[in-house]
C-alpha cells in the first residue's frame, strides 16, 4: 500500500442533500445568483452548490438532465492532474523529474538546454517556457518527440502561458508509466470510490487528450470537487494525499498577463486560484468546479456562456456573501427548489404547420434544403460545415418532426419536437451521439430548429427557407475543434 492513501473500494451512495437554509444559507441568494447570470443573457446547462459536504441547491436546464454526462473541456486537465498526484503517491514518478526521461526515442542530449531541464512540475504548472500553446504543433505520430523538438522562450518555471500542449505531455507521461489511458487507469483508484459511473475521455487509440475531453455528470464533478474540500478523504478513506491536494491547488506561478481578474490570482497543478480564496478547474464555455475551503463550499456548474468571468462574479456577488453570515439555520423557503425543478433552455417559438405561419395549406410533409456555408455566431470566419443539406418530414407519431442532417460525411436523424425538447440517440461504430431539439414554423416558407448536442454545451440553429432551397445553420456557440455533430459523439465503452 502507499503510504498516506488508502485501498479504495467502491461506495456509490448519493451525496446528501438538504436546503440552503438548513446550512446558513438563504434561498434568496442562490435566487439572486440565477436572476443576475438569465438578465445577462448566460446560457447554464446545471447547477450545485454544496456547502459541509450537503447539496443545498441543484438543477438542470432541459434538455440537459440531471444524468447526463456532459463535455467539460479544460476542466478535464484537474482530473489529469489528480492522475498525476496519484502516480506520484504510487512511486512511479516526481514532480521533479525530467520530462525528457520518459521518452526514451528522444536523446536527452540533442535537445535545447532548457528543454533538458524541463521537469514535470513545469507542466502541471503551465511554466514550460513557452510563450505560446503547442497543441497545434503536435499534432503527429509523435507529440511527446514534437513538443521537446521545441524550444521554450523562457526558462522553464519563470513564465506562465496557458498550454495544452503541456497538459497533453501529462497524458502521455501517465500513461508511458503506468501502461494505461488516464481513465483506465483512474476508474479504480477515483471514479469508481467516488461513485462515478458514465465517464468518457476523447483522445486517440492510444492516449486520452487530457487537456480536454473528459465528459462527466454533475454530481460526479461535484464529488470531485467535495474529494479536495475534504483533503483527498471519501468517506473516512483517503484516496489522494493531503500533501498533493495542498500543492496541487496552490499558486506556483504567476499570470499577471490573463485578462479576467479569476484568472490573475495564479496558476496552481491543473487548478486555477480564485478571488476571494478559493481554487477551481474550469473549461471553456463555463464548466466550473469551484472550491471555497473557508466556507466548505463547493459550487458547480455547466453551461454554454462565453463570458465566464460572469459567472464568477454573479457567485461573488450574491452567493458568497451568504456563507458570511453565521447563521445556522433559517427558516426554509421553498420557492427555490420549485424555481429549480423547472428549468428549461428556451423553446425555439413557431408553429406547428405552415398555414398557422401564413403559409400554404396544406404543406408537403417533406421539406429539403442545401446549406449555406454556416459560420459561428461568435465571429469565426472559417465555415464551420456541420450541415450539408436538411430534410425536415413530420414525425409519424404526429407533434413534431424528423430531421435528416447531412454533412460532407455522415447522415444522422433527430427528432424535433414542437413546444417541447425531443431527444434522440444515434450510433456511429463505437461511439454515441444525444440530442434533443425543438422547432417550428417562424415564417410562412421558413422552418427553424435548433439542437442541442446534449454531450456537450453545444447548440446548432437550423433555418431553412423551403421556398429558396437554402438552409443557415449557426453555433450558438461553437465547439473547439471538429463541428459536425457525428465529431461531437462519444466513445460508448470509454
Amino acid at each position: 500500500m502507499v503510504p498516506g492513501v488508502t485501498s479504495p473500494t467502491t461506495s456509490y451512495s448519493v451525496l446528501p442533500r438538504s436546503t440552503p437554509e438548513s446550512q446558513g444559507v438563504p434561498s434568496a441568494a442562490v435566487a439572486a445568483f440565477l436572476d443576475q447570470l438569465e438578465a445577462g443573457g448566460i446560457e447554464l446547462h446545471s447547477m450545485m452548490l454544496l456547502r459541509h459536504g450537503q447539496v443545498l441547491a441543484e438543477g438542470w436546464w432541459a434538455p440537459y438532465t440531471r444524468d447526463g454526462a456532459h463535455l467539460l473541456y479544460s476542466l478535464s486537465k484537474s482530473f489529469t492532474s489528480t492522475a498525476v498526484g496519484l502516480a506520484v503517491a504510487e512511486g512511479r514518478l516526481d514532480p521533479e523529474d525530467l520530462v525528457t526521461s520518459f521518452f526514451p526515442q528522444v536523446d536527452a542530449a540533442t535537445v535545447h538546454p532548457r528543454v533538458q531541464r524541463l521537469q514535470v512540475k513545469h507542466l502541471l504548472s503551465m511554466a514550460s517556457g513557452h510563450h505560446d500553446d503547442t497543441l497545434d504543433k503536435l499534432r503527429g505520430d509523435d507529440p511527446a518527440a514534437a513538443f521537446l523538438a521545441l524550444v521554450p522562450e523562457e526558462e522553464p518555471g519563470s513564465w506562465f502561458t496557458y498550454n495544452n500542449g503541456a497538459t497533453l505531455m501529462l497524458s502521455l507521461i501517465v500513461t508511458a508509466v503506468t501502461g494505461e489511458r488516464l481513465l483506465e487507469y483512474l476508474r479504480p483508484r477515483l471514479l469508481d470510490p467516488l461513485g462515478i459511473g458514465e465517464a468518457y475521455w476523447s483522445g486517440t487509440e492510444s492516449y486520452d487528450q487530457g487537456f480536454s475531453g473528459l465528459h462527466l455528470a454533475t454530481e460526479a464533478i461535484a464529488r470531485f470537487g467535495q474529494l479536495y474540500l475534504q483533503g483527498g478523504v471519501w468517506q473516512g478513506r483517503r484516496l489522494l494525499p493531503a500533501e498533493w491536494v495542498t500543492t496541487a491547488t496552490q499558486a506556483h506561478v504567476d499570470n499577471p498577463r490573463e485578462p479576467e481578474p479569476d484568472w490573475r490570482q495564479g496558476y496552481g497543478y491543473q487548478f486555477w486560484r480564485c478571488r476571494h480564496d478559493g481554487y477551481r478547474g474550469d473549461g471553456a464555455y463555463g464548466q466550473f468546479c469551484v472550491v471555497l475551503p473557508q466556507h466548505e463550499v463547493v459550487l458547480v456548474t455547466t453551461a454554454a456562456s462565453e463570458n465566464m468571468q460572469a459567472i464568477l462574479d454573479a457567485a461573488w456577488t450574491h452567493v458568497l456573501p451568504a456563507f458570511s453570515r453565521g447563521a445556522t439555520s433559517l427558516p426554509t423557503d421553498s420557492a427555490l427548489a420549485d424555481r429549480l425543478a423547472g428549468l428549461m433552455l428556451p423553446l425555439v417559438q413557431g408553429s406547428a404547420n405552415p398555414d398557422d405561419a401564413g403559409g400554404p395549406s396544406p404543406w408537403a410533409t417533406s421539406a429539403t434544403a442545401e446549406s449555406t456555408e454556416s459560420v459561428a455566431s461568435t465571429g469565426a470566419t472559417e465555415p464551420q460545415q456541420a450541415v450539408r443539406s436538411l430534410v425536415v418530414t413530420e414525425a409519424a407519431e404526429g407533434s413534431g418532426w424528423v430531421l435528416q442532417i447531412t454533412d460532407e460525411a455522415f447522415r444522422y436523424e433527430v427528432p424535433c419536437g414542437h413546444g417541447q425538447w425531443r431527444t434522440g440517440e444515434e450510433q456511429f461504430g463505437d461511439r454515441r451521439l444525444t440530442t434533443a431539439a425543438c422547432g417550428g414554423w417562424t415564417g410562412p416558407t421558413t422552418f427553424t430548429a435548433e439542437v442541442a448536442y446534449t454531450q456537450t454545451p453545444h447548440r446548432l440553429r437550423l433555418v431553412a427557407d423551403v421556398a429558396t432551397g437554402v438552409v443557415d445553420c449557426r453555433w450558438l456557440t461553437a465547439p473547439l475543434g471538429p463541428t459536425r455533430g457525428p465529431d461531437l459523439a462519444v466513445a460508448a465503452h470509454r
